[in-house]
């Protein structure tokens, strides 16, 4: 079999099984990978950035917001159906990271995620300053009434579960085009030696920009799908640590692989919610956790897989 048969295997047999489990998990696991697969995709947001451009960004939260909000708003405000606001969310996200990525990217290195995260805390302090319209803090609810999507209920929780698994699999399956297509190439270029791909003739700017934007649209996507599939959008999304997670997930799973987002996502959410069970000092033994497998497994749990064992993985 070849290598690519190999990976077209793995990822659609992920995502049947995936389909298949929409009918087999109890109910409190069924929730909980729905929210998975949704922050998963913000994840591959993250990792096209981080993992496969080599653009370490402090600041993912604001396009995740940007996503939620558009698509939030424009149904509190202006009585959109969930169809055209989650275009609004995506336009919002795709707005946000091409004016962050143009400014941005002047910088580079640790100037670079300085900069992403101060934009990111610009956002967060506007949510908070336009708590008239936001809410801040306390966010709001949408209605369960207001979630019908193309006359679907998607407050139900195997609607909700399908609608999670579609936006992962477009993600995945794009990111898994992406890097084979020459865009893809050239970014990866662009991390392992940037001078060097400037130097064969290619527009580094334009690439970088291009994956920002790329970035931040699916980071958005995913933002909108959270909203709209839980029925909440509140500030809290927009806070540092909704930025510091998608490095974590993809650090876990293995940047720069195509199921490294996913596997971390899932991995660091049931650590974080089995240890809870025991033990109220649960971010202490997921960071003990996090230690552990940064020192003994530095390319994520992915990334030794396809070092040690199979090379074929993307």
């Amino acid at each position: 079999m070849t290598e690519l048969r190999k990976t077209m295997a793995l990822h659609i047999g992920l995502l049947l099984l995936l389909l298949a489990l929409n009918w087999l998990l109890p109910a409190y696991h069924h929730g909980n990978l729905s929210r998975i697969m949704v922050l998963a995709s913000y994840a591959i947001g993250y990792n096209i950035l981080f993992g496969y451009t080599g653009l370490l960004s402090l600041g993912h939260a604001m396009f995740f917001t940007a996503g939620m909000y558009g698509m939030a708003l424009t149904m509190r405000h202006l009585g959109w159906t969930p169809a055209p606001a989650i275009l609004a969310g995506l336009l919002s996200g795709l707005l946000l990271s091409l004016v962050v990525g143009f400014l941005a990217l002047r910088t580079s290195g640790v100037a670079f995620m300085i900069v992403t995260l101060m934009f990111a805390q610009a956002v967060f302090l506007t949510v908070l300053y336009f708590g008239e319209y936001t809410r801040g803090d306390e966010g709001f609810v949408i209605q369960q009434a207001e979630r019908i999507f193309l006359g679907i209920d998607l407050s139900d929780p195997n609607n909700r579960y399908l609608a999670a698994l579609l936006a992962f699999s477009l993600c995945l399956l794009f990111t898994l085009w992406l890097v084979r297509h020459p865009f893809g190439k050239t970014i990866i270029a662009i991390r392992e030696n940037e001078d060097r791909t400037r130097m064969l003739g290619y527009n580094v700017f334009r690439h970088k920009l291009t994956a920002v934007v790329i970035s931040g649209t699916i980071s958005a996507l995913a933002g909108a799908m959270y909203g709209l599939l839980f029925g909440y959008a509140g500030a809290t999304f927009a806070s540092v640590q909704y930025s510091i997670f998608p490095l974590l997930w993809v650090l876990l799973g293995g940047a720069g692989t195509i199921l490294g987002p996913f596997v971390g996502t899932l991995f660091m959410f049931y650590l974080i919610d089995l240890s809870s069970e025991f033990t109220t000092a649960y971010m202490l033994v997921a960071g003990i956790v996090l230690v552990a497998l940064t020192l003994f497994a530095p390319h994520g749990l992915m990334g030794e897989l396809r070092r040690r064992l199979f090379r074929w993985l993307p």
